[in-house]
Parts: structure tokens; C-alpha cells; sequence
């Protein structure tokens, strides 16, 4: 069993980030104009699920290509990080408005104990990227009797 650290005020802070936007407030406290985009700090939205024979976990990544997407694993944790790029490069285009967040993000997880980190696989299609994490089989429990000298 892996025991994780509780933090209290990190789901208050996940509140913030993910209705901030909404709010129509920039988390710097300057107002985003057409004319001058912000590169604010974004968080893609994540879904874990699990099967008999692997983990999987689908990470909306929308515009981000595979070259810009990085999956690392290290201390039994596996990570996703990359860039969104802001490409605002519309010379015949006004731009009037802009809400997409752009720029550097990382989300991590921690593996649980049966995670084959050896054989974790990768794939982006369609603004999704989907990570395989195979389960290793369960080592089955023997008794051994030992000798008393």
C-alpha cells in the first residue's frame, strides 16, 4: 500500500485554477487584450481508469503535438509534461478575444505497486494522448518452512 501525503489547502488551490477563467479573472491580475495574449499556466484535464490487465490514463491535450509531449517515469511516479504552443502569426485576422490557455504543463501520478513500468506505452491521437500502463502479474504467496537449529 503507498501511502500519499495529504495537503489540504492543494484542492482548494485545484478549485482556483479550474474557475478562475470562468470568473473571467487572470490569475496575474493583468487583463488579457487581443492585441497583447498571456501566456497563463494551464492543467489538462485527466481521466484514469483500470482494467484486469492495465491502468490507463487519457490526458486532453488539444493542439499539442506528439513531438511537444514528454512521459517520464521515475520513484514510482509517472509524469506528462510539454508545451502548448500560442501560434498568433494571423496577419489577414483580427483577433477579438482569446481564452485557450497556452504554454508549459506537467501532471503526475503516482503507480500503484503493480505497475510494469518496463512495458508502459504511449500514444497521441486526436488532442488525446493515452498511456498504457500494464499491470504485472500478482506474485502468489507461498509458505516456506524453516529450519530451527
Amino acid at each position: 500500500m503507498t501511502l500519499i501525503r495529504w495537503e489540504p489547502f492543494r484542492e482548494l488551490d485545484d478549485i482556483f485554477a479550474r474557475y478562475t477563467p470562468f470568473l473571467g479573472r487572470v490569475p496575474t491580475g493583468r487583463s488579457t487584450t487581443a492585441a497583447e495574449p498571456e501566456a497563463r499556466a494551464w492543467t489538462p484535464a485527466a481521466n484514469i481508469s483500470e482494467t484486469e490487465t492495465e491502468y490507463l490514463i487519457k490526458a486532453e491535450l488539444p493542439e499539442v503535438s506528439k513531438e511537444d509531449v514528454k512521459v517520464t517515469i521515475g520513484e514510482g511516479v509517472i509524469t506528462i509534461s510539454g508545451e502548448r504552443r500560442n501560434e498568433f502569426e494571423h496577419k489577414d485576422e483580427k483577433i477579438h478575444r482569446v481564452e485557450s490557455f497556452y504554454g508549459n504543463f506537467s501532471r503526475s501520478f503516482r503507480l500503484p505497486e503493480d505497475a510494469d513500468v518496463d512495458a508502459v506505452q504511449a500514444e497521441s491521437r486526436n488532442g488525446i494522448l493515452k498511456v498504457r500502463v500494464p499491470k504485472q502479474p500478482a506474485s502468489r504467496a507461498r509458505t516456506v518452512e524453516v529450519q530451527v537449529n
